[in-house]
């Protein structure tokens, strides 16, 4: 791999994000490190609530008014988190895009996909509508909509979740990004229309040379794309591996439980589908210890009074956890 290709584009340094409310702050990141590079794709993986879409949120500078942040979050050597809204809305949409997991509330209704579609170019590069209209055309034709011209006159209702899918996926790439985040982008789409999204997920890729920051609660989705894994819980990453290693390599009994639910297509499943009990706990309600202690089948005394710490240091491989599987 070139020097290029394996420079960072994106560094996320100790992000947290916390809520102050009447009950108590409830912090839902905690101290979220990850480095993203030139042509790699780096899965995020975890339940509902364990902070992924906020951390998407806080590097983008969409966090209510509410939201206090710390850390830093650089792209390409600059700060983020602390940039006026000026400079991020130069970012954002051009350099550093975003797929959205629900893209019919992120398209807008009353304007056609055309439209919408140009306003990109328009904003962010400053080309007529005529050329505009031009790049549009040959981007939906470039992620696979087989009517394109038909489709720069539709509405959003008129289309289906995959089609709206591949108009969001079409719209971040308009201005060649350097990094794409894609926040469960094949949630409420059929398994045949999944396979598509990440068959155009890895040829977009490929063919941009883009960084792809990938988040999921999809083991399957996250293994098929991603060059290496966090896995996050509570907040926190609690595992980083490579995505090749993450069947037989997970060490984190919270990877492995997730892994132990995860459904397959191939072999029978022997009673009923697997889950991991109890709740992922409230951030109100963390202790010293670990976070995933209360559910974990291995925790002894110290992981109710002594958090783990992600080791060995910088390392791709990292766990926190006292007592890992290997």
């Amino acid at each position: 791999m070139s020097a290029e290709l394996s420079s960072p584009i994106l560094k996320v340094d100790q992000l947290s994000v916390e809520y102050p409310s009447a009950e108590g702050s409830s912090r839902v990141v905690r101290d979220m490190s990850l480095v993203l590079r030139r042509g790699e794709c780096l899965g995020i993986v975890g339940e509902s609530g364990s902070g992924k879409s906020q951390m998407v949120l806080a590097v983008m500078g969409l966090l209510g008014g509410r939201a206090r942040t710390s850390g830093s979050v650089k792209f390409l050597g600059k700060e983020l988190l602390s940039a006026p809204h000026a400079t991020l809305n130069t970012v954002r949409g051009a350099k550093l895009a975003v797929i959205f997991q629900d893209p019919m509330s992120a398209l807008t209704p009353h304007l056609t996909i055309g439209v919408q579609l140009g306003e990109v170019l328009v904003q962010h590069a400053s080309l007529s509508w005529t050329e505009a209209n031009r790049l549009s055309l040959a981007m939906l034709q470039r992620v696979r909509i087989a009517d394109p011209q038909r489709c720069m006159r539709q509405y959003p209702h008129e289309l289906s979740g995959g089609m709206c899918q591949r108009v969001m996926i079409a719209m971040s790439l308009l201005c060649e990004p350097d990094v794409v985040i894609a926040d469960e982008p094949t949630t409420a789409l059929d398994v045949t229309v999944q396979a598509q999204i990440v068959d155009l997920l890895r040829a977009m890729r490929r063919d941009f040379q883009m960084g792809v920051l990938l988040i999921s609660h999809d083991l399957g989705l996250i293994a098929g794309l991603a060059d290496r894994i966090l896995v996050v819980y509570a907040g926190r990453v609690v595992e980083s591996l490579v995505a090749s290693d993450l069947v037989r390599g997970a060490q984190h009994p919270y990877t492995a439980a997730l892994l132990d639910c995860a459904p397959t297509l191939s072999g029978r499943v022997a009673g009923p589908m697997p889950t991991l009990p109890g709740q992922p706990p409230s951030p109100q309600s963390l202790g010293e210890g670990c976070a995933f202690a209360p559910r974990c089948a291995r925790a002894q005394a110290r992981c109710t009074v002594e958090r783990p710490s992600l080791s060995p240091a910088d390392s791709p491989v990292q766990v926190a956890c006292h007592y890992p599987l290997r």
